[in-house]
């Protein structure tokens, strides 16, 4: 999708689970495809628990959710050279869950979750239908450059 930009990336497994199968080489190449400038990014893997409360201390929403992105320089005036800067937690629990109820591969969706939360730490939204069909078109074409199959497919 785009030439590789800078990236400083941390995974963390607080929640270990998808460690073994969901590899820090893995994640790279996912959020790589999706970045469009540099970036310092964090993906972490919670469990309900560290999700339900940064969802609720967050959002105001008193449940564990897929994905959260947490854009710290977001809006702002950002010089051409200034990296994204993100935090993008993945609640385990919900991941598995929601892949089961889709009838995807845990790594399909672990994939569509980072490329949406990577996305979204560049100022990307679906607040509207406008801004929802471009960015679910983008995730589309990186999944697919990515060798996945399209995530909205039903």
């Amino acid at each position: 999708m785009s030439a590789k930009n800078k990236l400083s990336l941390s995974v963390q497994y607080p929640d270990a689970r998808l460690q073994e199968s969901i590899t820090r080489p893995k994640v790279r190449r996912w959020v790589q495809a999706a970045l469009f400038a540099p970036a310092e990014l964090t993906i972490r893997f919670v469990g309900a628990e560290e999700g339900r409360i940064l969802n609720r201390d967050y959002r105001a929403k008193d449940y564990a959710t897929n994905v959260l992105t947490f854009a710290y320089n977001e809006g702002e005036d950002i010089a051409e050279d200034e990296p994204t800067r993100a935090d993008i937690i993945l609640c385990t629990d919900v991941l598995e869950k929601e892949a089961l109820e889709q009838k995807k591969t845990v790594e399909e969706h672990s994939a569509h979750l980072i490329v949406h939360g990577v996305l979204h730490a560049q100022g990307y939204d679906h607040d509207d239908d406008e801004e929802a069909a471009e960015m679910e078109q983008l995730e589309r074409d990186i999944l697919a450059a990515l060798g996945y199959p399209d995530p909205y497919a039903t």
